[in-house]
């Protein structure tokens, strides 16, 4: 089933992050299904940690990225999602590459909406688990 309520697409997603934290750490959207959002980031001197990881606040980003697009897209015109918390279990580390995170809605309410974001490493391993929970605000 398609939830999307507002035109969206992989040049839309792209375009509202123009200088933004998004731009600025490379992230990139790959895809897009009738109820999933699909992003990327590289794993390079931008994202990583003084160790040489992946930063966790970077996959928290990308996370939080996903979910909220989702959100936005998913409402009729002039309802507003933010976000109320996130948390994200970090599985396994990624030092190079890219880490790619997969959003889908759990719960799509009038008031609050969840996503589960996964986030997978080249190799296709899970670096990453994530749940944003939305505020969906009526118009006013």
């Amino acid at each position: 089933m398609r939830i999307w309520n507002k035109v969206i697409s992989l040049d839309e997603l792209n375009a509202i992050h123009v200088d933004t934290a998004v731009t600025h750490l490379g992230i990139e959207f790959l895809e897009m299904g009738d109820d999933f959002l699909k992003a990327r980031v590289p794993v390079d001197h931008r994202t990583r940690q003084p160790y040489g990881l992946l930063h966790g606040g970077v996959s928290v980003l990308l996370a939080e990225t996903l979910g909220s697009c989702g959100a936005a897209f998913s409402n009729p015109d002039g309802y507003r999602a933010v976000g109320l918390d996130i948390n994200a279990n970090h599985i396994k580390s990624a030092t190079s590459g890219w880490v790619t995170g997969v959003a889908r809605p759990v719960h799509m309410g009038r008031s609050t909406q969840v996503w589960q974001i996964d986030m997978h490493n080249d190799a296709g391993e899970l670096t990453c688990v994530s749940r944003i929970t939305m505020a969906i605000l009526a118009p006013r």
